[in-house]
């Protein structure tokens, strides 16, 4: 089956019989109807869509190398440098589609999943290891155009660094049994975000581990038998985007996942039961340099559509001539030029590895990542700081339709719009920068990649700085 439509994907996740529970009750019917679900639901239809598009279908897709229908663009490993370009401004025009809002849109995991791919070869020989899983799995989403979730994080129950858990009944996922069928998983994983709305579930571990059972990599339908999914309390407010014009549309969910003696297929195992390839796989591959390469991609445009706002709340009450306004704005400017700047130099400097593919240069990428999770919180503090009290002045798009509707574009008119449109313009800046979307957007990207300090920790020792050593004692010696 080639690239899929966005009625393709709506009915395939209905079609599903997902345990996916909220506010205590199991969702049943469509998940495409449910309110939790429904917005972010046809927006992620919508990006399928887009690769039909007559205009659009040669930068949204490739030709699959095994059936020669077109699939989609995020599953092509790079070659060269150009394919890399190729796949990045596939992701940015996906990523304008939502203004970078949904940081689980399909192509980040098909990006992970194609990194996995192409790393296997860590695998080969390696003890309970199936570097030929990865491949048919890769190869059987791409060629279906699959949607998928994953879950790396352990429940937040002791963080000390040498907790080992004791418990008779697992808290952490783990490996509890094999049979001839497969592995058998019981306990939890945080943090499946669109959890219960795709296709399938990635599981893997990032590192740390300490105990060989939690230390696995496989994938399954999410509609596995004992597989379950939790959510947290729904950010959609309500399915009308003057009032709400993300959480309606963008609100991806994030769930807690229950493996209650979940069978993983052998067919389906990546690899097990091996503490060091638990702990060796992830940042030896090439999940973070292709994984922050999306990333990376998607917060430039998030970046444009937030100095977008700031501009526009600016134009709209006219406080362009105060200079804190202009550095504030700039600031935002700054970020988006050097978020730029870095994505472009890491696909300059990409070079071939070891198995052939073009990897993006994963230290520039690393500071990018450093960048924006001390920036994202900067830029909702500037909205905040810009719009004061407009935004909390922000009437329902109803008020407009009532009695009070001459109050209202009397006194809520503004410089350079009329009400109406002003309060939406402030109705999408809250909803960006107060509201629970808003402010789980916050968290969201202060962590997407880890505790800021870890990552600045990561990068402090990846870094070369040999060179700059040696310059200070050259210039030392050169005075002896």
């Amino acid at each position: 089956m080639p690239a899929i439509t966005g009625n393709d994907y709506i009915n395939r996740i209905d079609s599903l019989n997902t345990r996916i529970w909220i506010d205590g009750k199991r969702v049943t019917g469509k998940k495409s109807e449910h309110p939790a679900f429904k917005g972010v639901m046809k927006t992620q239809a919508a990006l399928y869509d887009l690769q039909h598009a007559t205009t659009q279908q040669e930068s949204m897709t490739y030709t699959s190398p095994l059936s020669g229908e077109p699939v989609g663009l995020s599953f092509l490993q790079p070659k060269t440098k150009e394919e890399l370009t190729k796949r990045r401004q596939m992701i940015q025009q996906w990523a304008k589609h939502t203004n970078g809002m949904m940081g689980r849109s399909p192509d980040y995991m098909n990006t992970v999943l194609m990194a996995f791919a192409a790393s296997s070869d860590l695998l080969n020989g390696e003890e309970n290891c199936f570097p030929e899983n990865i491949h048919q799995f890769y190869a059987f989403a791409r060629e279906n155009d699959l949607s998928i979730t994953h879950t790396f994080v352990d429940p937040q129950v002791n963080r000390a660094q040498f907790y080992i858990e004791e418990n008779d009944a697992p808290i952490a996922a783990k490996v509890v049994d094999k049979n001839e069928e497969g592995l058998i998983i019981k306990g939890a994983r945080l943090l499946a975000t669109q959890g219960g709305i795709t296709d399938e579930i990635m599981v893997f571990s990032a590192g740390g581990i300490q105990d060989k059972a939690n230390g696995f990599a496989f994938a399954i339908p999410s509609n596995t038998s004992g597989l379950s999914f939790i959510c947290r309390e729904s950010f959609v407010l309500g399915e009308n985007t003057f009032n709400y014009p993300l959480s309606s549309k963008y609100e991806e969910m994030d769930t807690i996942v229950v493996f209650d003696n979940v069978c993983v297929p052998w067919e389906r195992v990546f690899y097990y039961d091996n503490l060091p390839i638990s702990n060796r796989f992830i940042p030896a591959s090439s999940f973070n340099a292709f994984a922050l390469h999306q990333v990376v991609s998607r917060q430039v445009i998030k970046t444009e559509f937030i100095l977008g706002i700031v501009q526009s709340i600016i134009k709209t009450i006219q406080i362009q001539e105060y200079q804190h306004v202009q550095e504030k704005a700039s600031e935002i400017i700054i970020a988006l030029e050097t978020m730029k700047a870095l994505l472009l130099q890491s696909e300059a400097q990409a070079k071939l590895d070891d198995s052939g593919f073009m990897r993006p240069d994963q230290t520039v990428l690393q500071i990018a990542s450093n960048i924006f999770p001390r920036a994202y919180p900067r830029f909702v503090e500037i909205i905040q700081q810009l719009g004061t009290s407009g935004l909390m002045s922000i009437p329902s798009e109803q008020a407009f339709h009532s009695e009070n509707s001459k109050d209202l574009e009397h006194y809520l008119q503004a410089a350079t719009k009329n009400a109406k449109d002003r309060v939406r313009l402030f109705r999408l800046a809250w909803d960006v920068s107060m509201s629970s979307f808003g402010t789980r957007e916050a968290l969201y990207e202060r962590f997407f990649f880890g505790d800021p300090i870890r990552l600045a920790t990561k990068l402090y020792f990846n870094y070369d700085m040999t060179p700059y050593e040696k310059q200070v004692e050259d210039f030392l010696d050169s005075d002896a």
